[in-house]
C-alpha cells in the first residue's frame, strides 16, 4: 500500500515538472506580446505596463483577419475531403479483399514515411502546368494528398478491430458493404472520426510549407505567412511576432477544447492493433 502510494506522488510530481515545462514557453510568448512595440530584444521580462494594443496592431499591419479567414477555408476544406475519403478508403483496406490489397497499403505506408519536403517541389510543378499553382485549391489539393494516408491508415485501425459479429449479423439481414459502413460501423467509429477531424484540420492550420509554395504569387496568405511581416532580415520585432503567433494559435486551442473529450477518447481508443 505504501509503495503505491509512493509511486503515485512520484507519477504527480513527474506529470507537474513535465506539465510545467510545457506551459513555460507559453507564458514567455503572451509576455512578450505585451511587451513594448518594436522590441528587437528576445529576452523575456515583464514591463511596467501591458501593451494590448499590439494585437490590434498585427491585425491591422498583418491584414491577419483576412489571412485567417483564408486559412480557415483551407482547413475546412482539408478536414472535410480528407475525412469523406479516408472512411471508405480505411474500411476497404480493413475489411474487403481484392488484388494489390498488400501492395496498396505499403504504397499508403510510403505516404507516411516521405517527408514534406521531398514531395513538395514535384507537387509544384506538376500543379503550375495545369494553372493550381497560386489558388487555394491547389494548397487544398496537396493538403489533403498528404493527409489522406495518415487518415487511411488511422480508419484502417479502427476497422480491423471492429466487432465482426455485428457485421455478420448486418450481412445476415441483407445489408450490403454501404449500409454497414453508414450505419453500423460509423456510429461506433465517432470518437475515432472526430480525432481525425481534430488531428487533420491542426496539421492544415499550421503548415507552412505547402501554402508558401503553392502561393508563391503573394496574393493570398494563410496565418501562419503573416508571421513573416515582422521578421526582417536582420532585426524581429518580438512583441508583434508573439501577438501574431497567439492570435493565429487561437482556432486552433478553440477547436481542441470543443471537441477534447472526444479527442482523447479517440487517441486512446485508436491505438489498436493495425
Amino acid at each position: 500500500m505504501k509503495s503505491s502510494r509512493t509511486h503515485a506522488g512520484i507519477s504527480q510530481v513527474v506529470i507537474t515538472c513535465a506539465a510545467a515545462l510545457a506551459v513555460a514557453p507559453l507564458i514567455g510568448v503572451v509576455i512578450m506580446a505585451l511587451g513594448e512595440p518594436d522590441t528587437r530584444d528576445s529576452t523575456i521580462r515583464l514591463g511596467n505596463s501591458f501593451h494590448f494594443g499590439n494585437f490590434w496592431d498585427v491585425w491591422q499591419l498583418a491584414d491577419l483577419g483576412t489571412a485567417l479567414l483564408t486559412s480557415c477555408k483551407i482547413s475546412v476544406a482539408v478536414t472535410l475531403l480528407t475525412t469523406l475519403l479516408a472512411v471508405p478508403a480505411g474500411y476497404a483496406l480493413a475489411l474487403f479483399r481484392f488484388p494489390l490489397r498488400g501492395f496498396l497499403f505499403v504504397v499508403l505506408l510510403g505516404g507516411l514515411m516521405l517527408p514534406n519536403e521531398a514531395l513538395i517541389i514535384p507537387l509544384f510543378f506538376d500543379l503550375r502546368d495545369v494553372g493550381l499553382t497560386d489558388n487555394l485549391l491547389g494548397v487544398v489539393l496537396v493538403e489533403t494528398a498528404l493527409g489522406l494516408a495518415f487518415g487511411s491508415f488511422w480508419m484502417r485501425s479502427f476497422f480491423l478491430n471492429a466487432p465482426f459479429e455485428v457485421i455478420d449479423a448486418a450481412k445476415v439481414d441483407g445489408a450490403n458493404s454501404f449500409v454497414i459502413l453508414t450505419r453500423v460501423l460509423m456510429p461506433m467509429a465517432v470518437p475515432q472520426l472526430l480525432a481525425l477531424i481534430v488531428l487533420t484540420f491542426v496539421w492544415s492550420w499550421n503548415d507552412l510549407l505547402v501554402p508558401l509554395v503553392m502561393l508563391s504569387g503573394g496574393r493570398q496568405t494563410t496565418a501562419p505567412m503573416t508571421m513573416a511581416t515582422f521578421q526582417g532580415q536582420y532585426t524581429t520585432d518580438y512583441a508583434y511576432l508573439s501577438a501574431t503567433a497567439i492570435l493565429t494559435a487561437l482556432p486552433v486551442v478553440l477547436v481542441y477544447f470543443v471537441l477534447q473529450r472526444s479527442f482523447t477518447h479517440g487517441i486512446t481508443s485508436g491505438a489498436v492493433k493495425g
